[in-house]
């Protein structure tokens, strides 16, 4: 793996308490803001996959659809009536 040397500049009292964590952790501090990098990439990643779910499922059947779905529901009464 390819390690890339980078700066970033962080509130004073961020980088005392990741300094902090991360010696209770006993890792480096670039391990641990890669960690929280990546971290933060995989939940920006997982809530754009959700939104695009969210969308894909969102829409309304069309009315065509609708019929089906209602002769559908009635056919499956008629099976089940009385087993239950």
């Amino acid at each position: 793996m390819t390690v890339v040397k980078t700066a970033i500049s962080i509130q004073e009292t961020l980088y005392e308490q990741a300094e902090l964590l991360a010696k209770k952790m006993n890792i480096s501090r670039s391990h641990l803001f890669g960690m929280a990098v990546e971290d933060f990439i995989q939940r920006y990643q997982n809530r754009l996959l959700l939104e695009e779910i969210n969308q894909a499922y969102s829409d309304e059947p069309d009315p065509a659809e609708q019929v089906r779905l209602l002769q559908m529901q009635k056919q499956h009464r008629k099976v089940v009536e009385g087993e239950w």
